[in-house]
Parts: structure tokens; C-alpha cells; sequence
């Protein structure tokens, strides 16, 4: 699938828009399939540390519907932050409130509710205008973001999400190409914001890659305003950076810390930014 869009305004320096509107139904369909297929035993499986398989479904219940209620629906009402609380706390304890709250619904009930919720969240995002602002997405420095980038950065979380339920279950990774690369082209527009802190003479350029007929290549360069993913045609190719496909995404949503990225890479060039580029993430953590 060919998913970037051109032609659409704004915020050059985070590459070309990416459109993953019409994934969100094929996965809202696999995570239907996943989670009818579970047995009670993995349900309560451990999905990521603190959470079962149905505290992680709850999870993405809570997403849907807080993207509908606000973007659909233009409901402000809800928690705030806490005097002193920064934004990582408010979202992990919002969540863990969720959460929590859910730990009382059933996983058949809670199933049913997502089925019919995620199909909302699917039209939703069929019809919605890329180019328009959005929410900021701090992983990758923009606030507000377009629309392009905050509907793509959905769609990885609930793929994230969905595999981490098929890990808890013993499955591998959605090897679907058609998923997995949106998912990686989304991850990498963390890149210029990873870079923020590396000095370099103007025109430095890192080129990240990723194997697999998922993957692809990500060339961010230094130009007076900052780092930026916009297509350069001069600058000095400084260090390059190559994962395989599941160190990759692993990295990019801390399933792997930095420096396990660092030890499978392929690294060519100068180490420094070579190992700059391997504390990518593209999660609020």
C-alpha cells in the first residue's frame, strides 16, 4: 500500500503525510478475530507489565472512546491534570483509573463493546480531513499536529497493542506488510525530534533503514530550523543506521531499550549520531 498522500500543507520537516485511513478497518477486524479466539486462561495473561490481555483490551476501549468523544463529538469534559503533574503522569494515571474501573466488565461484554465501539472509530476515521490541526503528538515535536499524523499515530497504537496481546498468547508479530509499514514509516517521523539535542554542522545527514519488504529508508538532515525528514538534495551523509524489522518497531515502542537497539544495528559512519538515532521512540512512556 502506497501510503503517503502529497500535495498537503504544513510541517515539511516531519516527511510526507502518511494516509492510514482505510487500515483502521482490516485492523479493527484482526483485533476482533484475536480477541474472539481467547480462551479465559489468556485472558488473563499478561500483555505488558501490570496489565492482563483484558486490562490491555480495556485499554484500547478507553482510546476509542476518548478519540470519539472529543473529535466526533466535541465533548470536553473529563479528568485534568493534577497540580504539578506532567503529561506522561496525567496519561498513565488516566489510564490506570480506566482501567481499573474496568476490571469489573466481563472479557465476552467487554469484546461485544469494542466490536461495536471500534466500528464508530473506524467510520470516524474514514472521513477525516488530513490536512486539518489535531492533537499535538510530542514523540514527534508537533503541537498541533495535522490530522495526516495524529490518525496514523492512532492507528500504531492499536496495532501495538494487538501485538502485544498475540505475545501474551505465544503468537508472533502480524508479519502484514499492509499494517507493518504504515506502522514504521509513522515511527520514524520521530526522528528529527530524537535528533533535537545533537549539534552538527548544517547539512549533516543520518539515513535510518529498515530490512524487510515492510521496511524502508528514513533520511533526516540538519537545516537551520532543526532536523527534518523533507526530501535534501545536498548535505553530507554523516552516519547511517540499519534494524531488522522487529528491533525496529520493538525500539520505537520501548519493547527493547536503546542500547539492545544499538548492539543488533548495522552502523556505518559517525557512532555518536549513529547511536543518537537509537534512542528513537514513538510512545509517550
Amino acid at each position: 500500500m502506497n501510503s503517503q498522500l502529497s500535495n498537503v500543507p504544513g510541517h515539511a520537516w516531519l516527511g510526507d503525510p502518511i494516509d492510514a485511513r482505510a487500515l483502521f478497518a482490516p485492523e479493527q477486524a484482526a483485533l476482533m478475530a484475536t480477541l474472539r479466539g481467547l480462551s479465559p486462561a489468556e485472558w488473563r495473561e499478561e500483555a505488558v507489565p501490570g496489565w492482563s490481555v483484558r486490562d490491555l483490551a480495556a485499554h484500547v476501549l478507553g482510546d476509542f472512546y476518548g478519540r470519539l468523544a472529543r473529535d466526533r463529538d466535541g465533548h470536553t469534559e473529563g479528568p485534568g491534570f493534577a497540580p504539578g503533574e506532567t503529561l506522561e503522569r496525567f496519561i498513565h494515571r488516566i489510564n490506570q483509573e480506566w482501567v481499573d474501573a474496568h476490571r469489573r466488565v466481563s472479557p465476552p461484554a467487554l469484546t461485544d463493546t469494542l466490536d461495536l465501539v471500534g466500528g464508530q472509530i473506524v467510520r470516524f476515521y474514514e472521513t477525516v480531513d488530513l490536512a486539518a490541526p489535531s492533537l499535538g503528538v510530542s514523540w514527534a515535536g508537533a503541537d498541533p499536529a495535522p490530522m495526516w499524523l495524529d490518525s496514523a499515530r492512532d492507528f500504531t497504537e492499536y496495532w501495538t497493542h494487538r501485538q502485544q496481546i498475540r505475545h501474551a498468547i505465544g503468537q508472533e508479530t502480524d508479519p502484514d506488510q499492509r499494517f507493518l509499514s504504515v506502522v514504521l514509516d509513522t515511527f520514524m517521523r520521530a526522528l528529527p525530534h530524537t535528533l533535537r539535542v545533537v549539534h552538527a554542522p548544517a547539512g549533516t545527514r543520518i539515513q535510518v533503514g529498515v530490512d524487510g519488504p515492510a521496511g524502508g529508508t528514513w533520511t533526516a538532515t540538519l537545516t537551520g530550523d532543526g532536523w527534518s525528514l523533507a526530501e535534501q538534495t545536498t548535505g553530507h551523509l554523516a552516519a547511517t543506521v540499519r534494524w531488522d524489522t522487529e528491533t525496529a518497531w520493538r525500539l520505537c515502542t520501548r519493547g527493547i531499550q536503546p542500547a539492545t537497539a544499538v548492539a543488533r544495528a548495522r552502523i556505518d559512519g559517525d557512532r555518536e549520531l549513529a547511536e543518537a538515532a537509537c534512542r528513537l521512540v514513538s510512545i509517550i512512556y
